[in-house]
This record gives structure tokens, sequence and C-alpha cells, in this order.
């Protein structure tokens, strides 16, 4: 089973007329704990993939870099609904969201040692055993490096790929987030990336806060981030990226350019 391919955009109740309506639309994902795999799908979940629209759910609470091993319920249903979806493959955040059986309600960064290495490719075998398609894997962006980290970004990522054979999902934004913020050069982590495993990529929009830049989800992509989906597909185009949107929608006119301009940066079909 393929991947993913061309421009695609992050599926949402509240916009799902939206993106019914993208005529040369390929790929959606959908955040994977607001389907329930054992009822029908949602209307336009199932008339998407009634037209050959992959489906890629997207886990956000699996927890793959907490010190326990990954609960084996949200493990099954992260099969179940990439099962019901027929989707080419699911993707998670290298992260932890819970710690002592407290929820952070937040995607939260791993120090980059060996320990957590150890941790995330324990959890990440765990969830492969049960998958029925392949994983991708996420970076998040964070604000601040760990104290003890014994890891730079791009070593830390490739041991973690390399140990379970997992795919990439190299979100673009979050690498311009985490230069902004933590220092560092963006086209120098694509360099040392092996990005022949990206699955897919993810494109977003964000703002400056109190001197930090934030991956918000609800602003417009900003230049600078397209300009380093330029970079990354000179170095090696991606089979596929995804503009992520969640909450203040834009007038459907700005959603389209939006997502033409994410085609013209990758050399993508456009899909409006």
């Amino acid at each position: 089973m393929s991947g993913p391919s061309g421009v695609g955009i992050g599926w949402r109740p509240e916009i799902a007329g939206f993106v019914a309506g993208l005529p040369g639309l390929r790929f959606v994902e959908v955040v994977a704990e607001a389907v329930a795999p054992a009822g029908p799908l949602p209307d336009g979940l199932a008339e998407l993939r009634g037209r050959g629209v992959d489906v890629v759910p997207h886990g956000v609470r699996l927890s793959l870099g907490g010190a326990e091993p990954v609960d084996p319920a949200r493990v099954a249903h992260l099969a179940a609904v990439a099962a019901a979806l027929d989707a080419p493959l699911v993707s998670e955040h290298i992260a932890f969201v819970r710690a002592g059986g407290l929820e952070a309600g937040h995607l939260l960064p791993l120090p980059r040692s060996r320990q957590a290495v150890a941790a995330v490719v324990a959890n990440v075998r765990r969830t492969q055993a049960e998958l029925p398609v392949p994983l991708a894997l996420e970076p998040i962006a964070a604000l601040f490096d760990w104290p003890d980290d014994e890891l730079d970004e791009a070593d830390f990522l490739t041991e973690i790929l390399d140990a379970t054979g997992a795919l990439l999902l190299l979100d673009v934004a979050n690498v311009h987030a985490n230069a902004r913020n933590r220092g560092g050069e963006p086209t120098a982590l694509l360099d040392r990336l092996p990005l022949e495993r990206i699955a897919y990529a993810h494109v977003a929009g964000g703002a400056e806060h109190g001197g930090f830049y934030h991956d918000t989800h609800t602003d417009p992509v900003p230049a600078a981030v397209l300009d380093l989906v330029r970079e990354l597909c000179q170095r090696r185009r991606p089979p596929a990226l995804l503009l992520e949107r969640d909450g203040h929608y834009p007038p459907a006119a700005e959603l389209r350019a939006e997502l033409d301009a994410l085609a013209a940066a990758s050399g993508h079909p456009a899909v409006t």
C-alpha cells in the first residue's frame, strides 16, 4: 500500500464542506482520537473515502515518549481507526502527554538523552506490533532544551528512526519554530535528517508572542515557513505535504490561497 501524495489538508468537521469541494485533493489527515471506529464514519470522511481520498489517522494521545509503556487500549483504538479508514499509514508524536497518572493535556518535549531514545523505541515497537499499517513519527515544537540533553535533534531523531524502522512526519513549521526559539539554522537540520524516510510533511502558521514564536495552527503560514518548504523540496521533495489549521478558520478564499502557495512552494499540483 502506497502512502499519501500531493497536497492535503487536516480534516475537521468545521471545514468539512470546504475540504469536500477541493477537486484535486488526494489525502487528508484526521485526529485519530476523534474517530470512533466501531460506529459509522463521519459523513465527510466517508464521502472522501468513497472518492478514493486517502485518510491518515494522526494520534495525539499515545505518549510514545512516556516512561511507562503505551496504553494497550489507546494503541488498539489507533489500529482500529486505521483499519476502518483503510489508511495507508498512521502518525503520532515523539513526545509525552502523561506521567505518574497525570495528564498534561499538551505534547511535551523529551530530553534528548539515551534513556529517552530507549523509552521511545520501546513504545514505538509496542505500537508497531499492533498496527496494520506503517507508523510515521513527528518531532514536536518546543520552547526549550532540557539541561541533560546528550544528543542533538538530528542524531536523536535518526537513532529512533533507525532503531524502529518508522517513517518520519516532518513538521516544517516545527523546524522553523524550534530554530527561532532554541537557536540554530533550520536548513542545517534538513541537511542531517534522513529525508528519504519522510512519509509526508506538515505545514502550519504561527505567531510571535512574548518573545517566542508559537506554532498556533490558527495563523497564516508565514513566508519563512514556505521558504523552508522550498529548501526541503530542493533537497528531497516529500511525497505529500499537509496544511494544518485548527480553529479561527479564515474565509474559503484564504484557505485556497494557502493551499495554492503550498503547492507552488513544493512543486506538487494544485488541489483547488
